[in-house]
């Protein structure tokens, strides 16, 4: 894993490990805030972490000190290229473990968010490396989220969300958002709404109504919430 330089030494080893994980979690939240809209806001990142805007603050400015983001009051904050390195490095660590609870252990793919996140900053390179190995070298999750090479790149696929497809319009799921959500997920599962999963756009109410797809033959319909949250294959 990319070093985090000059990181002040805490009272214990479990006092610095915590000072790794949080600041792999900001960096990591940073990220995928960032894919949705960037630069990024403090109040962004302070609802994605849960915690007050001052404290989210604290921690920005120290991430600045450590030249892993770039961050300027009231504009909010980018990843430089070291911080970057390293939020893509847990991001694989995450995705792998996701795949491999799956695959290897028989976890459900509404369980492994929470367990990956624990796991995904305690497992060595060399762990890391048998766990790619195993699941084939995989290149996306059980939610269909692109998981980075060693190097840090992704395979990417031209996506757009399931609302905004288009009545009669034929693609498959690709990737499905807010996977930390599990009861979403189940609801999901029990649809058959799945990456992979070839679905059609029937109809579509008007002032934001209800869609009704076809799935596997069958006519379903989902709500514009659960409609957002799904990515499909942008059709050629």
């Amino acid at each position: 894993m990319p070093r985090i330089e000059a990181l002040e030494k805490g009272s214990s080893k479990q006092q610095n490990g915590l000072n790794h994980q949080a600041i792999e979690d900001y960096l990591k939240t940073i990220y995928g805030l960032a894919e949705i809209e960037a630069p990024v806001t403090t109040s962004r990142i302070a609802e994605a972490r849960q915690v007050k805007p001052g404290s989210a603050t604290s921690m920005l400015q120290r991430l600045a000190k450590l030249n892993l983001v770039n961050y300027e009051k009231h504009y909010g904050v980018t990843l430089t290229k070291s911080g970057e390195n390293i939020a893509l490095e847990v991001i694989r660590h995450h995705r792998l473990l996701e795949l491999y609870l799956i695959e290897a252990l028989g976890f459900g793919w509404d369980e492994v968010h929470e367990q990956a996140d624990i796991l995904e900053h305690v497992i060595s390179e060399k762990l890391e490396e048998r766990i790619a190995a195993a699941l084939g070298h995989p290149t996306v999750d059980p939610h269909g989220d692109p998981i980075p090479d060693k190097d840090g790149a992704m395979t990417a696929t031209r996506t757009k969300t399931l609302a905004s497809l288009g009545i009669g319009k034929a693609t498959e799921i690709a990737r499905i958002l807010d996977d930390e959500n599990s009861d979403m997920l189940r609801y999901l599962a029990s649809l058959g709404l799945t990456p992979g999963t070839a679905v059609t756009i029937l109809n579509i109410a008007p002032f934001d109504g209800p869609l009704t797809i076809e799935v596997d033959g069958q006519a379903t319909i989902i709500g514009q919430t659960i409609a957002q949250s799904i990515l499909v294959a942008v059709p050629e």
